[in-house]
Order: C-alpha cells, then structure tokens, then sequence
C-alpha cells in the first residue's frame, strides 16, 4: 500500500446501490475504487491488487447463474487469504451473517441508510492495521 490511495474493490449488481456509495466514498476520502457487477469480474481483476473489497451478498440480479458472494469469497480467499472481504447483503439473518463469518469475510454489513458510515469505519479501521503492519515490517527490516 505504502504510500499510494488505498484501493477498493466493490461488487455489487445493483447499479444505482454501487454508484451512490461509490460517490460517497469519493466525496469523504480519496481512494482508488474500481467497481464490478459480477464476482466473475471481481476475481479477473484481483491482480489489480485490492486493498479492501465490498462484496455484495446476493449477485444474481442480473445473471441467475453468476456465483453467489460466499462463492466469490472463498475465491478470493483461496488467491490471497490476506484481503479484507466486507460482505454487504440486505439479508437481516443472523445465519447469513454467521455463515459469512465462517468463510472469512472481515465483516458483514447490512445495506441500510447507515451502511456507508459502517464501511467507512470499516474502511478506516483496515487502512490504519495495515499501516501498522508496514511500519512493522519496516523495524523487523532495520533489526
């Protein structure tokens, strides 16, 4: 990451959903976000490096056959455990919650009128580790 904008990744299918938070985050912070209807799209992509990716629970509103986000996630999980994966789902179940928890996801965040203060704390929250995590690794150099 170093110095660089912090790169995020959503994916989501719902369009209009995907472009507001997308406005939001730009007019907030400034941050390098590439958006994906499908997973699909998402994994192709993933040598773009991420730093954070916001995965929508649901992703067959325009495919039916497209991989669902838990598939997506143990994709992603598999290439590179280390990216932080939010699942974002209108599912108000705690067993979705759990199951995606399960899978690794970082957090799971309902789509409400307060999910973007919830990703961007998210977000903040995972810009901060890993700029611990760097300086860490700086001293463990310099040792």
């Amino acid at each position: 990451m170093n110095n660089e904008k912090m790169k995020i990744f959503m994916v989501d299918d719902d369009a209009m959903f995907v472009k507001s938070l997308e406005i939001d985050f730009r007019k907030h912070a400034d941050l390098d976000i590439e958006t994906f209807a499908s997973g699909e799209l998402c994994l192709e992509k993933l040598s773009n490096k991420p730093d954070v990716i916001i995965l929508d629970y649901m992703l067959n509103g325009i495919d039916k056959n497209a991989m669902n986000g838990i598939e997506v996630l143990d994709k992603i999980k598999a290439s590179n455990p280390d990216i932080p994966v939010v699942i974002l789902s209108q599912q108000d179940n705690i067993d979705v919650a759990i199951n995606c928890m399960h899978s690794k996801a970082f957090d799971y965040v309902m789509k409400s009128e307060t999910a973007f203060e919830q990703l961007q704390k998210i977000i903040t929250s995972v810009y901060f580790n890993q700029k611990i995590q760097e300086e860490m690794n700086c001293s463990l150099e310099t040792m």
